[in-house]
């Protein structure tokens, strides 16, 4: 009786398991397949999470979920493409931001296409970067009095850099993550951490972005 053969594996794919994050990223930029498959086997639960993140709005904008997933996985190929060492991020922390970026576009193509009247209802319009919200919410503390809102986009910049200069690597990465409306579940699953740990590192980045006032 002829026994099963073993699944083999190359030895440069082998090899190629035991890279980090950032040696990976050099590869694919070097058309690496194989360094790109492992990178998108590791992280592809990202853009599930996004994706699920935004499907009220894709069902309101009768959105083909199918493109969106296309335009999702080729922010997934931009980020890899764009990752180096000098960014302030984790490559999982760097892939959710432009793929999150990505798909607010694609929302506000659907939503410009079809003029809907109620796109704030849904937050299609939410940019971080102009400030439009209070800080209080933006960091997820919804019992606490607004912290502070801010008039000028000089005013806007000052704080972020004191906020950004004040927190740890990890809450910088959850930091990052909140201000682009991820709860902590999500967080602690893009992140790979417990949610207690996320938790806990919400807590402290509330307490600092307090004491800067």
């Amino acid at each position: 009786m002829p026994q099963s053969q073993p699944v083999s594996f190359s030895l440069e794919l082998v090899i190629k398991m035991e890279y980090n994050d950032l040696e990976l990223a050099m590869l694919v930029k070097e058309n690496d397949e194989d360094a790109k498959d492992l990178v998108y086997e590791k992280y592809n639960y990202i853009i599930d999470i996004i994706m699920n993140k935004y499907k009220k709005s894709f069902y309101v904008l009768n959105m083909d979920l199918t493109e969106v997933r296309q335009d999702a996985l080729l922010a997934f190929t931009d980020a890899l493409m764009k990752y180096s060492a000098e960014k302030e991020t984790t490559l999982a922390t760097f892939i959710t931001l432009v793929v999150e970026r990505k798909i607010h576009n694609c929302i506000r193509k659907a939503d410009s296409i079809k003029n809907k009247k109620d796109q704030e209802s849904y937050s299609l319009d939410y940019e971080y970067e102009v400030f439009s919200k209070p800080l209080n919410e933006l960091i997820g503390d919804e019992t606490s009095d607004p912290l502070i809102k801010i008039e000028t986009k000089e005013r806007y910049e000052e704080l972020v850099e004191k906020i950004k200069s004040s927190l740890s690597p990890l809450e910088l990465e959850v930091y990052e993550l909140l201000v682009n409306d991820f709860n902590y579940h999500q967080i602690a699953q893009i992140l790979n951490r417990e949610t207690k740990q996320i938790d806990n590192s919400i807590q402290r980045i509330r307490a600092k972005i307090k004491d800067l006032f």
